[in-house]
């Protein structure tokens, strides 16, 4: 996965997690990180599967 994808995931995160105090906005922010760590694991298994049946020798994303 792309680093810039990556820094933009755990910055948008750190921003929600920031203003969260307990209660209905921490559990927004909590199913939101969870979300967007899902979905860059979602594309990061999708690169491996690509590059894997393409046959490159690096399956790094």
């Amino acid at each position: 996965m792309n680093n810039s994808l990556k820094i933009a995931a755990v910055l948008a995160s750190a921003f929600l997690f920031y203003g969260c105090e307990e209660g209905p906005m921490e559990n927004a922010g909590e199913e939101i990180d969870n979300a967007t760590t899902d979905v860059g694991n979602a594309i990061e298994d999708a690169c491996e599967d690509v590059k894997d049946a393409a046959g490159a020798e690096d399956k790094d994303c």
